[in-house]
């Protein structure tokens, strides 16, 4: 079991099981009927979409001959990693973030850095000076020029007789 957990540490189970029912030639449905469950939770967990419990890990792991406990392990091993890079995701100071300027999302679920040149262009487009300072010490110089160099669209302006306010 230790060279199963070892070498597969940290990835989700079902990708493990379906790997392993490839290997041996059996299809995914007649081998969820075969251990009394459905089809779709089986695809489910092999997609990686859906937890392995542990009564289940256990029937798998009878019928396929491992060891015992060694996918309930690294289903547990998988949610470590998860809960990890989720308290590694850095995030800016919220609390100097005005939540109306992220209106049209839940700014817990933002993915700061996949997200970063929306974020970075909407509050240099609609944030305050509070805001702009808190996004620059967030991302640093290098990526908001990068953000801000591909931006077509002018920031808004007053205009009177054709002359910028």
């Amino acid at each position: 079991m230790s060279t199963l957990i070892e070498k597969y540490k940290g990835i989700h189970p079902g990708i493990i099981l379906e790997r392993l029912l490839n290997q041996k030639g059996i299809s995914q449905r007649p081998f969820a009927i075969s251990i009394g469950e459905y089809p779709q939770t089986i695809n489910a967990i092999t997609k990686g979409k859906r937890k392995l419990n542990t009564a289940l890990a256990l029937k798998i792991e009878k019928k396929l001959n491992l060891e015992e406990g060694s996918l309930a392990l690294l289903q547990t091993y998988f949610e470590i990693k998860e809960e990890k890079s989720k308290l590694e995701q850095n995030t800016p100071d919220l609390t100097l973030l005005r939540k109306s300027l992220f209106w049209d999302t839940d700014i817990s679920k933002i993915d700061w850095q996949q997200q970063s040149i929306a974020v970075i262009k909407r509050v240099f487009e609609r944030g305050n000076d509070i805001e702009k300072e808190e996004i620059k010490r967030f991302y640093k110089s290098a990526r908001i020029k990068e953000a801000l160099s591909n931006e077509t669209r002018k920031p808004y302006a007053i205009y009177k007789n054709n002359e910028n306010v």
